[in-house]
């Protein structure tokens, strides 16, 4: 069977990540994958891109000109809408052509527009779509807060500066409702979360729902000596290193103002314990933060290398995400992965990774206090190496690449009518 991984970029951000692990627990578990990228950032031969040329990079920019327009010339939530109004079409490929599966992931900044999208279902080809966050069932956000508008028609939008009835996620919702209402798609997301909110929304009726979460390899990310990966890393032999990582550090939805708040709590009420405490920023733009925190900060920047973050995971005792909002993240799976137990809020696919007080903590949402009480237990009341060996356990159990490939092939079989 030849299925075509279709994202676009390969290797920047969680979804490219997550694309890019499928189709390697895929091509190691019997199945002919390939990627179709717009942006290729490796040498990888089973990672095809589009042809590079200025039209591609004039479609980026018209699609982010009309929300421009839209919100009278402010970047006001300039990303965190997309419209696809632009796109290639892929049908003529020879990638495309030979594929009996089409599976989409993150096609958004003008991979493909939603003319591309229906041409696909066109085509025949049976077609999976795995959701990275909620846009494939909203008129345009990415992710809609408090909003749930996407349930019956999205307006009057949020996230725009002038939202009324007839705005751009009304726009949008409508052409995506003509589009999935005469086609088939198996909707596949990566938490039990996503899952539930996509069953939700009125653009979704009659299509197939289910969730499979990201895979990892496991034989890459597992526990290694602590004190080994600190010495190639330079950092202290002597100290209990919380991590944070965030593509983007000043994004705040990934909440580092709370870890901050949490740190400084543990501060004042437990100056003892924390003069051990050292913080692993790993992230664009780390520096900013570093003089808000109370304890040594050891600055990293954005790490794409895995071999480089299976050292840093090793190297710290905890890891710590304080986000908002988020979906299956994959730093918790490679944390847990490497042994390291995790701390995070109860928000998003987030509990359905951490089990509380056994593989790590689930916090209460928006508390910096819980969060400071989640990581003063992981670190000092529970027991940690029970806790590192269930946080592995767990990664190998649910993440694994014959695990999570295996899943997968089933719906495959399903939407093709094969045994392979």
């Amino acid at each position: 069977m030849r299925v075509l991984i279709i994202n676009t970029a390969e290797r920047i951000g969680g979804a490219a990540i997550a694309a890019s692990r499928l189709m390697d627990a895929l091509r190691n578990n019997g199945i002919k994958a390939k990627m179709l990228v717009r942006n290729k950032q490796t040498e990888r031969v089973t990672v095809v891109s589009l042809k590079k040329s200025w039209w591609r990079i004039w479609q980026f920019l018209w699609e982010r000109l009309v929300i421009l327009t839209a919100n009278r010339f402010s970047k006001h939530n300039l990303f965190a809408v997309d419209i696809a109004n632009t796109g290639t079409d892929i049908t003529s490929l020879p990638e495309f052509r030979q594929a009996d599966v089409i599976h989409l992931h993150w096609i958004n900044q003008g991979m493909l527009s939603l003319t591309d999208i229906r041409k696909i279902l066109e085509s025949g080809k049976p077609v999976v779509w795995t959701l990275h966050d909620m846009w494939p069932f909203t008129g345009i956000c990415h992710y809609a807060g408090n909003c749930d508008k996407y349930k019956t028609q999205c307006q009057q939008c949020e996230q725009l500066l002038h939202p009324h009835r007839k705005d751009l996620s009304a726009r949008v919702f409508h052409k995506k409702q003509k589009l999935f209402a005469h086609s088939h798609i198996t909707f596949v997301a990566c938490s039990r979360w996503l899952e539930a909110m996509a069953r939700e929304s009125s653009l979704l009726t009659g299509h197939t729902i289910t969730n499979i979460p990201n895979a990892i390899n496991t034989n890459l990310f597992r526990p290694r000596p602590k004190t080994t990966a600190r010495e190639r890393l330079h950092l202290p032999a002597d100290k209990k290193l919380l991590l944070f990582g965030s593509m983007k550090i000043t994004d705040e939805r990934k909440g580092i103002a709370y870890l901050i708040e949490a740190c400084q709590l543990l501060a004042q009420k437990e100056p003892e314990f924390s003069r051990q405490l050292g913080v692993v920023v790993l992230g664009s733009r780390s520096e900013q933060c570093a003089s808000l925190f109370p304890f040594p900060i050891y600055n990293m920047n954005y790490v794409s290398n895995e071999k480089e973050l299976v050292d840093i995971y090793n190297a710290v005792d905890l890891y710590v995400t304080p986000s908002l909002q988020d979906n299956l993240p994959n730093t918790i799976v490679e944390a847990m992965a490497c042994g390291i137990p995790c701390v995070g809020f109860n928000v998003g696919g987030i509990p359905q990774m951490i089990d509380h007080l056994h593989n790590g903590y689930v916090a209460r949402y928006k508390s910096a206090e819980d969060l400071a009480n989640g990581i003063r237990w992981a670190l000092t009341e529970g027991d940690y190496e029970t806790l590192s060996a269930e946080a592995n356990r767990k990664a190998l159990n649910t993440y694994s690449e014959t695990t999570v490939a295996q899943q997968y092939i089933k719906i495959y079989n399903q939407i093709t009518g094969s045994n392979a």
